[in-house]
């Protein structure tokens, strides 16, 4: 046997035992540029093969055929092992425990809606929706609202198509400020008694920040009838806040001026997290404003062609947003719409 020959079955033999314990892809990458790659051993010493007499070269080309035959099975061999560990990391134990996974919920906007209307319902109310997208009649002149209330200003509210329509066209479009328009539509296509309330959602070309956003949510409620007073507000909306914010809730009227209603208030409920005492939250006043309510203006109905002799009605309206941050001790009103899954899980 030549000394090439014994070089051959050298390297054979040393490639072979490092294969056999390679214990990752990258080790075996490596072990094939040593051996295999343009200028790794193995074709380093079939270059020495003219240097073997020629009675020689037929036994020693035919060793370094088997040589090469034998590196090239010990990679494959490798490399199979290799993939079936890999199989047998990524396969199924199906003697393992099941993985508990985390079930959806409504989001904390939806919950404080669905839970109002619920409330809402058990006095009475019916659910009632209308078009995000309104004309300016509904949403602005029907609701008695001046043309020169700010309101109405294209910097306040998302406009359509201005460029052939005056923003005070009782035709034009946008989308609604207020859920106020669906009050209108509803007493439009039914006679009284009319008791409604309208989630929904609305918009207004506010800056987002801690306590406003372009898009956001309102329940308002409607009740016409005969001889409907001040008195049957209080006590729907006193009735209301201890369903929402717990028996121990007191609310106060505070006059106030809304082109929709005569009288306007607006009302408070003392504060839940004090008590009334005074905190950081209620601003140490032991109230936290709610929302804006009144009675019907007469306008109003003679808008809609009812007789304000005849019938008489209270009207309300609350941001969702507003008492999700008050019922959850929320300071920033974006926190509701990240869809940061830390945040939610909390509710």
């Amino acid at each position: 046997m030549t000394e090439l020959e014994d070089k051959l079955l050298a390297v054979l033999a040393e490639a072979q035992e490092l294969l056999s314990k390679a214990a990752d892809a990258n080790t075996v990458e490596e072990l094939r540029v040593k051996y295999l790659s343009r200028k790794g051993v193995l074709p380093a010493l079939m270059s020495e093969l003219g240097k073997v007499p020629a009675e020689q070269k037929p036994q020693v080309g035919k060793t370094l055929n088997q040589v090469k035959t034998g590196i090239n099975a010990a990679f494959a061999e490798a490399q199979e092992r290799l993939e079936a560990k890999a199989d047998a990391q990524n396969a199924i134990d199906v003697t393992l425990p099941g993985r508990c996974r985390c079930h959806g919920h409504q989001h904390p906007i939806t919950q404080v809606m669905e839970e109002a209307v619920a409330i809402f319902r058990r006095m009475g109310f019916v659910v009632a929706d209308g078009p995000d997208l309104e004309d300016v009649w509904h949403n602005f002149d029907a609701l008695n609202a001046p043309q020169d209330h700010p309101s109405r200003a294209v910097t306040d509210t998302f406009y359509f198509d201005l460029e052939h329509h005056d923003f005070l066209a009782p035709d034009t479009m946008i989308l609604r400020t207020q859920t106020s328009p669906v009050q209108i539509r509803a007493m439009q296509a039914h006679p009284a008694p009319v008791r409604i309330v309208c989630p929904g959602r609305c918009y207004r070309r506010d800056t987002p920040d801690a306590t406003h956003g372009m898009s956001f949510h309102q329940i308002e409620g409607l009740y016409v009838d005969k001889k409907v007073s001040l008195a049957d507000l209080k006590g729907t909306l006193s009735y209301y806040a201890k369903e929402m914010f717990g028996s121990s809730v007191k609310i106060r009227f505070r006059p106030h001026f809304f082109p929709f209603t005569e009288p306007s208030v607006e009302w408070d409920a003392s504060c839940m997290i004090c008590g009334g005492k005074g905190c950081k939250v209620c601003k140490g006043s032991g109230w936290i404003e709610i929302s804006g309510a009144g009675m019907v203006n007469p306008k109003v109905l003679q808008n809609v062609g009812w007789d304000p002799n005849e019938v008489s009605g209270y009207a309300f309206g609350m941001g969702i947003e507003r008492i999700a941050m008050i019922r959850y001790a929320i300071n920033d009103l974006r926190l509701l719409y990240e869809n940061d899954l830390r945040f939610l899980h909390q509710f």
